[in-house]
């Protein structure tokens, strides 16, 4: 009996199950998305949010403890037909991912279904995600959408100016206009 055992075993040996775990968690930090199956996301999220919360501390001991956990990957990507070393895994997480989520006391990462399955074995397939990259842009629409709402209540601002000025100049008009006809209308 497995009574109170955590964690899935994935048909895998103990092995194996780390290194799937090392190297998936590597692939969500190198590419901040990727595909895999539920069960595999679920195992993965919790290691990979012990990790980023490694990358905000940003100390030498969370660094080293980070490298030993995960092992330290390059990044290396292909342009032209050539491959170009782009830095580390370890770089990236404590460089770029550690000082996104400071504010941040913890759900870095989301699983969101697809409505797709493999055709080998019926795997329900997810996308497991950093959190994070998709709000900074709406951040930034919200902002600029502040900008514009300032604008237009400066533009508004600007026209009750400018009828509150019209309306005074017509009540001169006016009071001097009677002033005018009240003048023609006396009896001399």
């Amino acid at each position: 009996m497995r009574h109170r055992v955590a964690g899935r075993k994935l048909s895998r040996t103990s092995q194996h199950r780390l290194a799937m775990r090392r190297n998936l968690v590597a692939s969500l930090i190198q590419h901040e998305t990727i595909s895999t199956t539920i069960e595999k996301a679920k195992e993965v999220k919790a290691f990979a949010e012990k990790l980023i919360t490694l990358a905000k501390k940003g100390t030498l001991p969370a660094r080293r403890r980070a490298i030993a956990l995960l092992s330290d990957r390059e990044i290396i990507d292909y342009e032209d037909g050539k491959a170009v070393k782009k830095g580390t895994v370890i770089g990236k997480l404590f460089s770029e991912i550690g000082p996104r989520y400071l504010d941040r006391p913890g759900g870095y990462t989301r699983i969101i279904r697809l409505s797709l399955i493999r055709l080998g074995d019926n795997g329900r397939l997810v996308l497991l995600q950093l959190v994070g990259k998709e709000e900074s842009s709406k951040k930034g629409t919200k902002t600029g959408a502040k900008k514009r709402s300032r604008k237009r209540a400066k533009k508004t601002v600007e026209v009750e100016d400018t009828a509150q000025v019209q309306e005074t100049t017509g009540d001169n008009e006016t009071t001097e206009s009677s002033t005018t006809q009240d003048e023609h209308n006396q009896p001399q």
